[in-house]
């Protein structure tokens, strides 16, 4: 009896499984883009500190308090304009001085001659000796060295007393003012009295390393560094806040040496900055723009990365997918420039690749918009 019902379930048991039908694995919808090939361009930012055209010291050139402040901090300043003046009574004092010992020896020069001239026809008439003559003429040569040494020291003295009004040796813009009126102040303060920016253009200094560097000279045609600056492209200065400056620098400079501790070289470039908007001491990046010919970029989110190699999923004519290494040449903002493992004409997964694996297929998607946006376009 047992085994009968036992006969009786595997039977129906076995019917049963038959009724079961072959479920088909289900085929994922991904988007997928073709490839295309074309010119980019893509940049590269370097960190660079900004200075003007003319970074200046003031410092006074003769000792004295401190008389008169004519500008305030921050001022805009022609060339030639006052800036300080230094109390001038000693240098006065010092001038008239001078011109006083200048005047007596005019008159000792004159006396001197007096004495030649009186010599002269009794020498000739031999009613006193030769040796008196020569004294005298010696003691005219010497009166006019003291008269020119007086000359001299009238001109020191008005120079002094010109250095008592400090003016502006190049127009710009007036830094701190750390002494006050009254102050003394003297050749050898350790602080100036203040510092004057020339900023009618600014120069941007950045650096490279020596990987930079020379692929650098090889992007660039010239024999020497003089002619590939002739070649380069105009930069651009990204400020503080990531504004891109309106107006577009040169590069004109590059150091002589490498920094021995840095294993960098400093380039400079220049901008104009007639509206003053940029001082020295401001910070930025210099952006570099890379001309690509015949280019591919695809997305960044549309690769994958395993143990440091970047992935794809190349999808065939069958709609089956399979993982393709890609080596990067560069970025193009959310883009990545492929320089080997994928060509014009192949598709990708766009969108959903941590869903995939190798040999899966898919059912493909048109995007409705184009999903590659570059900094050119």
């Amino acid at each position: 009896m047992k085994s009968s019902l036992l006969l009786i379930a595997i039977f129906f048991a076995a019917c049963s499984s038959d009724k079961i039908p072959n479920q088909a694995p289900v085929v994922q919808s991904l988007p997928v883009i073709t490839l295309t090939s074309g010119a980019e361009t893509t940049f590269i930012e370097y960190p660079a500190s900004i200075q003007g055209a003319v970074d200046l010291e003031i410092r006074p050139q003769v000792s004295g308090a401190l008389d008169r402040i004519f500008v305030t901090e921050g001022a805009l300043v022609q060339k030639n304009q006052p800036l300080f003046k230094i109390n001038d009574l000693p240098f006065r004092e010092a001038l008239n001085n001078a011109k006083a010992a200048l005047h007596s020896a005019q008159a000792a020069v004159l006396n001197a001659k007096l004495e030649v001239d009186k010599l002269t026809p009794l020498v000739q008439n031999k009613v006193v000796s030769d040796f008196q003559l020569k004294s005298a003429k010696a003691a005219y040569q010497a009166a006019e060295a003291n008269a020119e040494q007086a000359k001299a020291a009238v001109a020191s003295a008005n120079i002094n007393l010109g250095y008592t009004v400090i003016k502006a040796p190049v127009s710009g813009y007036v830094g701190r003012l750390p002494k006050k009126q009254g102050s003394l102040v003297a050749p050898g303060d350790v602080s100036p009295l203040t510092q004057l920016s020339d900023t009618h253009e600014v120069h941007v200094y950045f650096s490279l390393g020596e990987d930079d560097f020379i692929n650098f000279n090889a992007k660039y045609p010239g024999k020497t560094v003089a002619e590939r600056l002739q070649h380069l492209p105009k930069v651009d200065l990204v400020l503080a806040d990531y504004t891109i400056y309106a107006q577009k620098g040169k590069i004109d400079m590059v150091d002589g040496q490498f920094d021995k501790q840095t294993g960098a070289i400093t380039l400079r470039a220049t901008f104009p900055n007639q509206a003053g908007l940029l001082r020295s001491g401001n910070t930025g990046k210099i952006r570099l723009s890379l001309e690509h010919d015949n280019t591919i970029l695809i997305p960044q989110s549309s690769t994958v990365e395993v143990q440091d190699k970047t992935f794809v999923f190349t999808v065939n004519v069958a709609n089956k997918v399979s993982k393709q290494p890609i080596i990067i040449a560069g970025t193009s903002g959310a883009n990545y420039l492929i320089k080997e493992g994928l060509k014009a004409g192949d598709r990708i997964v766009f969108d959903g690749i941590d869903k995939l694996k190798d040999g899966d297929t898919i059912q493909p998607e048109k995007l409705k918009e184009e999903p590659i946006k570059t900094a050119s376009r």
